[in-house]
């Protein structure tokens, strides 16, 4: 019995989310200020093309 859980499962079920927890703000400090990839050609010209089609829809 750990502190006072006596199931396994329950006591796995507390530990797994405080760790996943860590492992979330650990990943958002080490990604803080990476910014954004740079913006392909090939990504442009998608989203013009998806936008004129859009507009030619409505």
């Amino acid at each position: 019995m750990v502190l006072g859980i006596e199931s396994p499962a329950v006591w796995l079920a507390y530990v797994l989310s405080i760790a996943g927890a860590v492992v979330c703000v650990g990943y958002g400090i080490v990604n803080w200020n990476k910014g954004e990839e740079p913006v392909k050609k090939e990504d442009t010209d998608w989203a013009r093309e998806e936008k004129t089609e859009v507009e030619d829809a409505l």
